[in-house]
């Protein structure tokens, strides 16, 4: 059995944004129903129902715990939690600034890449993280690892880029970027109990859909996959930022090379989006980019949303 219980469901920055006044973010602030207000990008796992993993750890990580009952500590103690471990995907400040809200002395342990260990090291900031407590430990590519109790992993490597803020590092030392390449920088995960009969693909950012990536997709019980845009040029077109979806590693939901149209064949029986852009218009109930994607047979991420696997 796994409980997967998403704790934030919108990419960065949130919705709504706090600097942003688009048609997506002042209609979730008029509180009409329209959209949906959406913390940033998490969810949390559970082989037990008491033990659990966070995969991904936000800046509203603290906001989450606090919606989340099962997330509080346990009635009788002073200091107590029920998180075991954290997981990250990648090392974007949306996925691993919440660590720093997770500092007070408590045991846990966060695995990573060895990229994004390195990203955490080379940061003193993260010092906070005082190692008798928290304890860091690699993520291999294909490697099966024990995150949690009863809970395991399968990373793998899928196309994507490097942290936005270490951006210009990678522009002085290769002379260019790369985007869509499958390094450490980026992977997703099979998420899985120890009996191995309950099992998920969780995959909150995703430059391009190659034929391993498809392979092993197909015939899934269940696939959270990102879905930053709509379209490509969405941002730039509403005039909310410079960079494609592309340019910030990320898969357009829609058209020809969209993953709606990449997974139709993949036989996946259920199919929900996640890591979802304030500009993305799928966030409006009635609008005809959530019917398209109502029609594809793909659910639509929220915070609080609760699935149950066994």
């Amino acid at each position: 059995m796994l409980k997967i219980v998403v704790l934030g469901s919108g990419a960065g920055g949130g919705v709504p944004q706090w600097n942003c006044n688009c048609e997506v973010c002042a209609a979730a602030r008029s509180g009409t129903g329209e959209v949906v207000p959406r913390t940033q990008s998490s969810i949390a796992v559970s082989a037990d129902g008491e033990r659990w993993t966070i995969f991904n750890c936000s800046p509203d990580i603290r906001q989450q715990v606090s919606d989340r009952a099962e997330l509080w500590p346990a009635n009788g103690h002073y200091r107590h939690t029920p998180i075991q471990s954290v997981v990250l995907t990648n090392a974007d400040v949306d996925h691993l600034s919440g660590l720093l809200i997770l500092r007070e002395k408590q045991a846990y342990e966060v695995f990573a890449t060895e990229t994004v260990l390195d990203v955490i090291a080379e940061n003193p900031i993260f010092n906070v993280l005082d190692p008798q407590f928290v304890s860091r430990h690699a993520l291999a590519e294909n490697k099966v690892t024990q995150v949690g109790e009863g809970l395991f992993v399968e990373p793998f490597l899928v196309p994507g880029k490097v942290a936005l803020f270490n951006e210009e590092r990678m522009l002085a030392e290769e002379d260019s970027l790369k985007i869509g390449e499958e390094t450490e920088n980026t992977i997703g995960l099979k998420i899985f109990s120890e009996d191995g009969d309950a099992s998920f693909f969780y995959i909150p950012g995703c430059a391009m859909m190659t034929t391993p990536l498809a392979e092993r997709l197909t015939g899934a019980s269940l696939v959270m996959f990102d879905g930053t845009v709509w379209f490509d040029s969405e941002m730039v077109s509403g005039k909310l930022g410079a960079k494609t979806g592309q340019r910030m590693g990320h898969m357009s939901m829609s058209g020809e090379r969209g993953s709606m149209a990449a997974f139709a064949p993949l036989g996946v029986e259920r199919k929900v989006f996640i890591h979802i852009n304030n500009s993305n218009r799928v966030l409006m109930e009635s609008s005809p980019e959530r019917a398209e994607a109502d029609a594809a047979g793909w659910e639509i991420a929220y915070d609080g949303m609760t699935i149950e696997l066994r």
